[in-house]
């Protein structure tokens, strides 16, 4: 058996080959929030899919939002996993945040049909 590490089944806008090279734009999930915030001050921080389909056949089911923080042992802090259900729920999350520290915002999505895709947002904490 070969091993391979979890982290090659994620696609990403960069390291999207092959018949995944189509599916960036509607695949890549958008990470929406400022790139300088000050200490424990409140943000809005918005995750989107998209455009994407929204059927039962061929959907996002889920959407994963972390933190990989400056300075931390051991990363990342799963900061929401918020489930999608087709045809109702729209491929879109928004969270209220407050950092104490900087890092990089990983947002990871699961799409029924093309697996997982992951975008990111490095914020800096000043």
């Amino acid at each position: 058996m070969v091993e391979h590490a979890f982290g090659n089944l994620i696609y990403t806008f960069d390291a999207a080959a092959g018949e995944a090279l189509g599916k960036r734009e509607s695949h890549t999930p958008k990470i929406d929030a400022p790139v300088r915030v000050k200490p424990d001050e409140a943000f809005d921080l918005k995750v989107t899919v998209g455009p994407h389909p929204n059927t039962v056949e061929h959907s996002i089911r889920w959407i994963m939002v972390t933190l990989e923080e400056e300075g931390r042992a051991f990363n990342p802090v799963v900061l929401a996993k918020v489930s999608l259900t087709p045809v109702t729920a729209q491929p879109e999350v928004v969270l209220k945040m407050k950092l104490s520290k900087g890092g990089i915002i990983h947002a990871v999505e699961y799409c029924n049909l093309h697996g997982l895709w992951a975008g990111k947002k490095e914020i800096k904490v000043q």
